[in-house]
């Protein structure tokens, strides 16, 4: 599987925002990988480990984890080894995390940010590089704290 490919998972709450990402994700031509969930009610750790895992296997290169906040999601996220994801509410954040964090995951609250600014976070999260430099001693040290 590419490392290009796009990991997308949520929960109920985040279940009208994902779905408006796969069709922007898919107007780019950007591949991706859904992990579920189709709506129904279920507990979103299951489907962060999902994601989360994709990622620690190299099958997906980055994720975007949608629940009601973004902050469960997040949490859940952040128990696994090798992934930095960061729960954004705006264009700056999602800019940043990725120049200076590089947050491999981007949770989004779908009762928090609407379609027109969530997708514009998507874009920026996807299309942002990481600037490395004096920020990657801070990533080390970040991954440090995973031993």
């Amino acid at each position: 599987m590419s490392n290009k490919v796009l990991a997308l998972a949520c929960d109920h709450g985040g279940y009208e925002l994902k779905e408006a990402a796969k069709k922007h994700l898919s107007e780019r031509g950007i591949e991706f990988i859904d992990f579920g969930c189709n709506g129904e009610s279920v507990n979103y750790p299951d489907y962060a480990h999902k994601l989360c895992e994709s990622i620690q296997k190299g099958e997906c290169y980055r994720g975007i984890l949608f629940c009601g906040t973004g902050i469960g999601m997040s949490m859940a996220a952040n128990k696994h080894a090798g992934i930095r994801a960061a729960v954004c509410s705006d264009t700056f954040s999602a800019r940043m995390t990725r120049m200076h964090n590089d947050a491999n995951v981007l949770c989004l609250g779908g009762r928090v940010v609407g379609f027109g600014l969530g997708l514009d976070m998507i874009d920026l999260f996807i299309d942002t590089e990481f600037e490395g430099g004096r920020h990657q001693t801070r990533v080390d040290m970040l991954t440090a704290l995973e031993k």
